[in-house]
């Protein structure tokens, strides 16, 4: 199956295929950090009208996971959305879906009338920190849970 392929879904992040990827992300944190994100996170968070989660499927296999949720931080005055829980399992990754799952999050973001995307991500997944500034991503201040943290790192891109 090429990238090309790719079905995104807006699924409850309690479905079970977004059940299973949040899960698997929860297992790399626990390798990389030494335990899951402890971000709090309610179901009511992606749910529209405040937030949205995605699976995007190959063949009817779960490929990756994005979502965003809507945050009263703003940067510069401008309303923004947090991305949260982009995941591909480690059989798919180096395809583009990230890439492909991050352009339907920005195109989310504009039907939502954003003006920024944020997000979080840490020191120990430098292949995030690759696609989100290669794509324009830019450090912004430290938000959220992890505020402070040595190994948290910050991205905004301004979408309008």
């Amino acid at each position: 199956m090429t990238v090309a392929a790719l079905r995104i879904d807006r699924v409850p992040i309690t479905h079970p295929d977004a059940a299973a990827l949040v899960g698997q992300v929860q297992a790399e944190y626990v390798l990389r950090y030494g335990s899951e994100d402890e971000t709090p996170i309610a179901p009511g968070d992606f749910e529209p009208p405040v937030g949205a989660f995605f699976v995007g499927y190959l063949d009817e296999v779960p490929v990756v996971s994005g979502a965003w949720r809507t945050t009263t931080l703003t940067r510069l005055g401008e309303r923004a959305l947090e991305i949260k829980r982009m995941y591909v399992p480690p059989a798919y990754q180096r395809q583009g879906l990230a890439r492909r799952m991050l352009d339907h999050l920005e195109a989310e973001g504009r039907a939502q009338g954003a003006d920024h995307l944020i997000l979080e991500t840490g020191l120990m997944q430098p292949e995030a920190i690759a696609l989100y500034t290669s794509r324009g991503y830019e450090p912004v201040a430290g938000f959220g849970f992890y505020c402070g943290s040595d190994l948290s790192r910050c991205f905004g891109r301004r979408l309008t």
